[in-house]
């Protein structure tokens, strides 16, 4: 089994081989930036053509070409040190692939691009610069450039880009601390960001979910009808929805009548009752309309949200399909611009608090793991401050009436004091 350099093989205890990619003690003395690293026991990850193997050699030979003092110019080699090869180090990070989702790894592409192409007084690129020349006043002003975009201010995006700065320059410095400045190896923390206000997500009522549920089925796309009532009754996360997680094998299945849903982002599962039977013998469904939607939906493989694609063949929708017939339906029903799957999921979450659940209670529902991550789905609606007010306005006139009976009794006991030194 040939090996590429600088790798080796050791035995387990299992039995299986595992590699590890280990630069030789001349190399890490000469101060090879690289560092050893375990590369798992499948060869082809590890030792294929593309595999860890192959990305860190290139790093190496990167290193060397440097320091015979050859040009290292190929954008796809930027050079060692610099922060195009700091966000090129962060994507092949455990900590990028596996910590950030695939929905969400386009935007952060784009905010690595807008962050290395912002061009400093000079005219040069931000991305090839050294890392070490980026100092907490150099980070200010760098925040400052990332504010001004071709339409005006953009606080948002310049948030963003900050934080990703943030968290690149964490993982990048624990992998090759020789590359950063030994006393401010993150210029970024503490970097002072104008305060904005901040948009809040539209939530949808349950009226306008089963209106455009209803909607779909009737114009022959049950699938999507489905899977906003899933958001909005089991609190599921559309693209998990959409990513064919919520199966005909969870549904119904079990010794209780419960739908499974699975949150892979916080990794929970809960079985969500949809039935109680009481002691009198009365069945109570407590998802009655929403079962009645699923039970429009063509049995076409094991995830209930499929789309046919040929005769016995079926895929799962991809996110942007799946977003243009949600739009496309919802101008069809007659329902608001701010309709999407997600605004589904917040609209159900905002009536777990209209309900009036505890906070335990709601996240038992949500598989929310922190409570600041509850509460942000939760709207202020009118529903929920009308029974905060009336809760408060009940206390106020507890403790008034609790007030003048105190005072009545004072005022008895004062008047009946006096009423009888008189008599003495």
């Amino acid at each position: 089994m040939e090996l590429p350099r600088h790798v080796i093989p050791k035995k387990l205890a299992s039995g299986r081989t595992a590699f590890y990619y280990n630069v030789p003690t001349r190399y890490r003395k000469a101060g090879c930036p690289v560092q050893n690293e375990p590369l798992g026991t499948d060869y082809a990850k590890a030792c294929g053509g593309d595999g860890r193997a192959a990305t860190l050699n290139g790093l190496f030979d990167e290193w060397m070409d440097a320091r015979k003092g050859l040009p290292v110019s190929k954008e796809a080699a930027p050079r060692i040190g610099t922060i195009d090869w700091l966000f090129r180090e962060y994507r092949q990070s455990r900590a990028y692939l596996e910590k950030v989702k695939l929905r969400s790894r386009r935007n952060y592409e784009w905010n690595m691009r807008e962050i290395c192409d912002t061009l400093t007084k000079r005219g040069d690129r931000v991305g090839g610069r050294p890392i070490k020349s980026v100092s907490p006043l150099g980070a200010d002003k760098l925040y400052d450039a990332f504010v001004k975009g071709g339409k005006g201010n953009r606080l948002r995006t310049a948030e963003k880009m900050v934080v990703l700065c943030r968290k690149a320059w964490r993982v990048v410095h624990r992998l090759h601390p020789a590359e950063f400045p030994s006393d401010v190896p993150n210029p970024w923390l503490g970097v002072t960001m104008a305060t904005r206000v901040k948009l809040v997500k539209h939530a949808v009522t349950r009226e306008q979910a089963y209106k455009f549920a209803h909607g779909c089925i009737e114009r022959g796309e049950p699938e999507c009808g489905a899977a906003a009532v899933i958001c909005f009754e089991w609190l599921q996360r559309p693209e998990n929805v959409i990513g064919g997680h919520v199966k005909w094998t969870g549904y119904r299945t079990g010794p209780k009548p419960t739908i499974r849903i699975e949150h892979h982002k916080t990794g929970a599962v809960i079985d969500h009752p949809l039935e109680e039977h009481l002691p009198s013998g009365e069945i109570v469904r407590f998802y009655e309309e929403a079962e009645g939607v699923l039970a429009k939906l063509a049995r076409r493989g094991v995830p209930m949200i499929l789309r046919s694609v040929e005769d016995g063949v079926s895929k799962p929708y991809s996110f942007s399909g799946m977003q243009k017939i949600v739009q496309r339906m919802r101008k069809e029903i007659g329902l608001p611009e701010e309709f999407t799957l997600d605004a589904c999921r917040h609209g159900g979450m905002t009536e777990l608090e209209e309900a009036e659940l505890t906070e335990g209670q709601g996240r038992a529902l949500s598989a929310h793991r922190t409570r600041e991550s509850y509460a942000g789905y939760a709207k202020r609606t009118e529903a929920r401050m009308l029974s905060a007010t009336r809760k408060r306005h009940a206390h106020m006139l507890a403790n008034q009436t609790a007030t003048d009976v105190q005072n009545a009794t004072a005022a008895g006991v004062q008047n009946t004091e006096r009423e009888s030194s008189k008599i003495a």
